[in-house]
């Protein structure tokens, strides 16, 4: 029997690999309000919603609980996030709301706008002190590895200029570089995500569990032009 040529071994590991991989992180996506839930939000967390400031500014002053947590445990600002509602952000944040706490799914505001591609979102939040660097989800991951993963190159770009940790390593020993690369699509919005990456200094020597670093990843899916980026950029 002939030989299996390497190239393809590292292929057929690699692409089993991710198809592994992506099964569980869609199971435990992100977990919006449902339109009964909306319907059915009383106080912050209905105010939130629907970007009553008016309202909230009434509630804030009536000491209503800033951070309560609906069943999913999201607060009346995860709701303003997923709701894209800027301005009820910012009076929530404005009257002592916290940014950096995570909902039952272990999202966080900043997390949840860099998962919808909501740049506008993510830049209030930021420009408000929200971090760019917690570890979130079930996959001891960040925004910027959620990011990256789904090609939201601007967002990515923000959160790199936020400080995220461009290196953080997640349970699956991923990091925003090699997911970039075996959940993307290796398109245009995903090579745009890879080139902030590189400029940012990411460590293109990290490998996954079976070793293979983010070029031999891209060399197995077939991605010629991330393989160009990250061969001009040093990788191995």
């Amino acid at each position: 029997m002939a030989a299996i040529p390497f190239r393809s071994s590292l292929q057929a590991m690699a692409l089993a690999m991710a198809c592994a991989m992506v099964a569980p992180q869609a199971a435990w996506a992100q977990t919006a309000p449902s339109p009964s839930e909306a319907a059915a939000y009383q106080g912050l967390h209905a105010a939130a919603h629907k970007g009553n400031t008016d309202k909230i500014a009434t509630l804030v002053a009536a000491n209503a609980d800033l951070n309560a947590r609906d069943t999913n445990g999201r607060t009346p600002l995860h709701v303003a996030a997923f709701a894209r509602q800027r301005e009820a952000i910012r009076a929530l944040a404005k009257a002592g709301a916290k940014l950096e706490l995570l909902d039952n799914d272990r999202y966080d505001a900043v997390t949840i706008a860099s998962v919808a591609d909501d740049e506008e979102t993510l830049r209030a939040l930021l420009a408000l002190g929200a971090s760019a660097k917690l570890v979130t989800s079930r996959y001891d991951g960040t925004a910027l590895i959620a990011a990256a993963h789904l090609g939201h190159d601007g967002v990515v770009r923000q959160l790199v200029a936020a400080g995220a940790p461009v290196d953080h390593v997640n349970n699956l020993h991923w990091t925003a570089t090699i997911e970039v690369v075996v959940l993307g699509d290796g398109g245009p919005r995903h090579q745009r995500s890879l080139a902030a990456l590189i400029a940012a200094g990411a460590n293109l020597k990290l490998a996954d569990r079976q070793g293979l670093t983010p070029l031999q990843l891209a060399r197995a899916r077939g991605y010629a032009a991330m393989v160009q980026m990250l061969v001009a950029a040093g990788a191995t």
